[in-house]
């Protein structure tokens, strides 16, 4: 294929002028990474205007001293799932009530049942909090939708398992549709904090349809709550970072230092260990019991996540992009990962080569944001920190002679999540810049010799 000629340019940007006034870079970076803060704390979402987690309540049937609900767990986020170790989901009772028993789903703590003296009830706290069941549950104890340790699937990714679902038979309520009292103050953790729910609210009951679609029942009682994500609230510092190079520039971007903290942190003493150590297969947990605390390998940039964005061919009609998913957490294997990448090129893909995609179009008539992630049973795993701690695909795109160009950083991307937390980017005057001499380039040596640089 003929390595087509483009238009030559130093790079530039209106920032440039802002570094000639002497202002320390690294203070424009901490900048840049408060400013990144600020923007995610708001729950609203610019790539999923409308994703959310829908919490609906289904009252099916009454029962002497109260009811049995199906609680179901919808999440309509399109990227952003929840992991291992899953969900848990805490309420406040407006009343006394109690839970007598459960399907799918377990009380964490019992709570004072002393004034029980025969059947002794599943939980009796004012504030229960709620888990999914592990998979192998005995099919007795499980309903649809259960029993996946409390992990579920974004709508994109997997719709069949974007929902969690148990039951339970509450005590001490209402029996009429007038007197029960909805539950109060529902939290979601995911497992830590990150979600804020809403008021529950009473909503038309929900339908059910047979198995054979002829005969229709609808629930007694039905009322939803809406819990929106905020990754100020999920953490107290970035998860990822990008960083980005080129086969026309020998110059590697790596991520902003302490893009997600520093070696060196008082408040996060210990936190990083050097991938050469002699303690390392100590410091890791081989005990059986997971910890999911992160343990990252000492970098510059101490992040569990890098993404490397690299430019690596241009042709007469195409170029094409290498990216790189490195984990960099010694205690996390991320299962069914996803990233979403934002660049106006993607409304010409024509090939990824090993990873899934999907446009998600944010704004219906504009096509800039792809969601990808692995493909099953191949790399839908990103392993921990290690010689296997990475995923890569290559990217091509055709060229739009009306819109392409090398020039001032547009082949690099605008926005990065990695399981739906935003990434922290490079300054944009730290981009690879074009050189100024018009010289042709683009041998495939020189579009893989980053790989064989020193470690980013």
């Amino acid at each position: 294929m003929q390595i087509g000629h483009n238009k030559m340019g130093s790079f530039g940007s209106p920032s440039s002028r802002f570094f000639s006034s002497g202002l320390n870079c690294s203070i424009l970076i901490t900048f840049l990474i408060s400013w990144t803060l600020l923007v995610s704390s708001d729950a609203y979402d610019a790539l999923d205007p409308n994703g959310n987690i829908t919490i609906k309540w289904d009252i099916i049937s009454w029962t002497p001293d109260g009811y049995v609900a199906v609680v179901t767990i919808f999440n309509f986020q399109q990227y952003r799932h929840i992991q291992s170790p899953g969900w848990s989901l805490g309420w406040t009772w407006a009343k006394k009530e109690v839970i007598w028993s459960m399907v799918g789903g377990q009380a964490t703590e019992q709570g004072d049942c002393s004034r029980y003296k025969g059947n002794i009830p599943h939980c009796c706290k004012k504030d229960p909090t709620v888990v999914d069941l592990l998979p192998g549950t005995p099919y007795n104890q499980q309903i649809a939708n259960c029993c996946k340790g409390g992990v579920i699937s974004s709508w994109v990714q997997d719709p069949a398992n974007a929902a969690s679902s148990f039951q339970l038979s509450v005590g001490a309520a209402g029996t009429t549709n007038k007197t029960v009292k909805l539950p109060k103050n529902l939290t979601l953790k995911t497992p830590g904090p990150g979600y804020t729910c809403g008021p529950a609210k009473i909503v038309r009951p929900t339908t059910f349809f047979t198995q054979d679609k002829r005969r229709t029942t609808q629930a007694m009682m039905t009322w939803n709550v809406t819990c929106t994500y905020s990754q100020f609230l999920a953490r107290d510092s970035p998860s990822c970072c990008v960083s980005l190079s080129s086969f026309y520039n020998e110059v590697i971007v790596p991520c902003p230092t302490c893009a997600c903290g520093c070696q060196h942190s008082a408040a996060r003493p210990g936190s990083c260990v050097e991938e050469d150590s002699p303690y390392l297969a100590s410091v890791v947990s081989g005990s059986g019991r997971k910890n999911y605390d992160p343990l990252v390998q000492c970098t510059s940039h101490m992040c569990p996540i890098r993404v490397h964005w690299h430019v690596k061919l241009n042709y007469k009609e195409y170029w094409r992009v290498k990216v790189t998913i490195t984990n960099f957490n010694y205690n996390m294997n991320y299962t069914q990962w996803n990233l979403v990448v934002q660049h106006p090129n993607f409304d010409n893909l024509t090939e990824i080569f090993s990873f899934n995609y999907k446009s998600l179009n944010p704004y219906a008539s504009i096509n800039d944001t792809a969601m990808l992630w692995g493909v099953q049973f191949y790399n839908d795993e990103l392993m921990q920190a290690g010689p296997d701690g990475n995923v890569q695909s290559d990217v091509l795109f055709q060229k739009d002679a009306s819109t392409f160009t090398f020039d001032k950083g547009w082949a690099f991307p605008r926005r990065v999540y990695f399981n739906g937390d935003n990434c922290v980017m490079p300054p944009p005057d730290a981009y690879p810049w074009l050189p100024g001499d018009g010289s042709q380039l683009g041998s495939s040596m020189k579009g893989d010799r980053w790989q064989r640089k020193t470690k980013l």
